[in-house]
């Protein structure tokens, strides 16, 4: 493998090379560059003239993976084995996405725990960090086929309130496809970008960018100061986008054809053709006043005007939103220099007309809504190839900074090209019972078992009161200030009793050296993601023996002699399974059992309902 020269102020290539801006979407994803010759930012085309690919993943019974166009038109036939609208699971727990899980008709797993959500296609087990990666591993080789030159090097945006670890997912996503991801942009600053505002560097401006897009709705209100983007307010509802306007649709045919919920939960397929129908209809209304079509051999139409009917509560919705961005940001619709739109369900007439009514001027929708965002993906890329030097980039970290977790896992707080100065933190808490003391180890690397990282520091966090595992709060914060030094503090939130240390994260550390881990960490990410998916269900599956043998001592009474034989077989069939190292067996043995002891479980917390009500008088 050839050496990679790093400038370390700013994290970039000395030399000029590909480096493409990516739009990972609910719906749809991207990718772009900027063309040598013009200089102009292109969604790239393959030979059928699409840019888009379609964020869905489908398995076949051999274990054979397709993305895209391929994987949608499964959609229909295997609802169960086709995964779609993944990025909304992106760094989310089962918790975060319980009261939506039936909005997916594929199995998210319910393990009723805070680790991250798994999802079941056949009988194996994925992360949404995985099935992200199928789709960047796809565009990528889109590019490299359009380009015919390899592309190892990215810009991938996310939306403005994506949280740390939703930005750590589609890292390692990105990381997994084998890609280097330079810098995570936010979408609005991205779709500015592709519109040419914060290009200059004595630029000072105020934009509102609108995003509709299939399966989710975000407003950002965005200052622009010399090349500097500061999200000022941020506004929106993760669950309304185009779907929703399908959606309406499809329930307005389903009450005129008298289709039950029963009958379209029984027939799958029949439910996708009518949502696929309405989709169909809505692209048809945008330049047309009428659509007529068909579903399961039924006629269905619909006008324009009935069309708007249906649509206008949820476009109510988003402006709701944009008033609530507004109030947060302090500031009166004039005070707008311009509102940009992104998503494809921006092109909905309707949408254009209540949002240019509402901000009082003319919206930007000139540049292809699908494509506005990695467009400007593909702008900043180009910056951090040294191309385009107009624009200030302030330094960044040249490598991840993280702590050691369970399992001898490196968890990252602050990416490797964060600008700095930067802050970050997170609340972890302790394993055991009466724990009173926590280590922190700190590692800079992009590896993810930290044994392969660099350790910079270690400290403890003693005089933790003695409380049962889970309940102490130990939240862990790092600072870098403008000079690169980095501060790590840890303090126990319910007593109070914290700790500190300054540590340099650079120290001796060569620009080969720099290089080398940034490659190790592309070599190995596959290996590295396989480890760290096992470590983190090896984990999750010893704390579900702990808790179930727990709770069967405590309750062995309330238990049948069948379940008690049936809960020890299958806590031995898990052991065996962590034992193997086989993490799709692991976590089907974890699932098994989490159903074995589910039914008693209740059982037992019925029961105890029922004896603390006893003498109770109910007024």
């Amino acid at each position: 493998m050839g050496k990679v020269a790093i400038n370390l102020a700013t994290g970039s290539l000395q030399q000029k090379e590909t480096i493409v801006g990516i739009d990972l979407g609910t719906t749809n994803s991207l990718i772009a560059i900027v063309r040598e010759d013009t200089r102009q930012p292109l969604a790239l085309r393959e030979v059928d003239g699409l840019t888009l690919v379609p964020s869905i993943i489908h398995f076949d019974e051999a274990g054979n993976i397709t993305v895209g166009n391929a994987a949608k038109e499964k959609l229909i036939a295997e609802p169960h084995r086709t995964i779609y609208s993944v990025k909304r699971l992106m760094g989310k727990s089962y918790k975060d996405v319980s009261d939506h899980a039936n909005f997916f008709a594929y199995k998210v797993i319910d393990d009723d725990t805070d680790s991250l959500v798994k999802i079941q296609a056949g009988d194996k087990f994925y992360s949404p960090i995985e099935l992200s990666a199928y789709i960047l591993k796809e565009l990528k080789q889109r590019a490299e086929h359009i380009l015919k030159t390899p592309v190892n090097k990215a810009v991938i945006t996310v939306p403005a309130y994506f949280n740390d670890a939703q930005r750590q997912a589609t890292r390692d996503a990105g990381r997994l496809a084998g890609l280097d991801v330079l810098r995570i942009v936010n979408e609005p600053t991205a779709a500015s970008l592709a519109y040419g505002m914060g290009v200059k560097p004595d630029e000072e401006k105020t934009i509102a960018v609108y995003d509709l897009g299939g399966g989710t709705f975000d407003v950002s209100i965005l200052k622009i100061t010399n090349g500097i983007f500061e999200v000022l307010a941020t506004n929106g509802d993760t669950y309304l986008g185009g779907d929703d306007l399908d959606r309406a649709l499809a329930q307005h045919w389903q009450k005129e054809l008298g289709l039950t919920n029963e009958e379209l939960q029984q027939h799958k397929s029949l439910a996708q053709e009518l949502r696929l129908t309405a989709e169909e209809a809505k692209k048809h209304l945008s330049s047309n006043d009428s659509f007529e079509g068909t579903v399961g051999g039924e006629k269905v139409s619909i006008a324009k005007t009935a069309f708007n009917e249906l649509a206008q509560p949820l476009v109510d919705r988003t402006i709701t939103c944009c008033r609530n961005a507004m109030r947060d940001a302090g500031l009166q619709t004039t005070e707008i220099d311009a509102v940009v739109m992104v998503g494809g369900s921006t092109r909905v007439p309707l949408v254009k007309e209540s949002v240019s009514a509402f901000f009082g001027k003319a919206v930007y929708d000139n540049l292809n809504p699908d494509e506005v965002v990695a467009l400007g993906a593909a702008v900043q890329a180009d910056i951090l190839a040294g191309n385009n030097t107009d624009m200030l980039l302030l330094d960044v970290t040249p490598l991840s900074l993280g702590i050691e977790t369970m399992g001898g896992l490196m968890d990252v707080l602050i990416p490797r090209n964060s600008k700095i100065p930067v802050k970050a933190g997170r609340q972890y808490t302790t394993q055991k019972d009466g724990q009173s003391g926590m280590r922190i180890s700190v590692y800079q690397g992009e590896r993810d078992l930290v044994q392969d990282n660099r350790k910079l520091a270690e400290f403890n966090l003693s005089g933790i009161p003695a409380m049962p595992a889970g309940l102490p709060k130990v939240e862990v914060n790092f600072l870098i200030d403008a000079d690169g030094i980095l501060k790590v503090t840890a303090a126990e939130l319910r007593s109070g009793v914290a700790t500190s240390i300054d540590v340099k994260p650079q120290y001796g550390l060569t620009d080969e050296e720099v290089e080398r881990m940034l490659l190790d960490s592309l070599t190995h990410a596959k290996e590295d993601m396989q480890t760290r998916a096992l470590v983190e269900a090896s984990t999750e599956a010893e704390q579900m023996i702990d808790t179930t043998e727990k709770f069967v001592a405590k309750h062995r009474e309330l238990l049948s002699e069948a379940e008690l034989a049936t809960t020890k077989t299958h806590l031995q069939q898990l052991r065996d399974a962590i034992a193997a190292k086989d993490k799709n067996r692991v976590q089907k043995e974890t699932e098994l059992l989490n159903e074995v002891t589910r039914p008693f479980a209740e059982r037992v917390m019925d029961a105890a309902l029922k004896d603390a009500m006893k003498g109770k008088k109910i007024v």
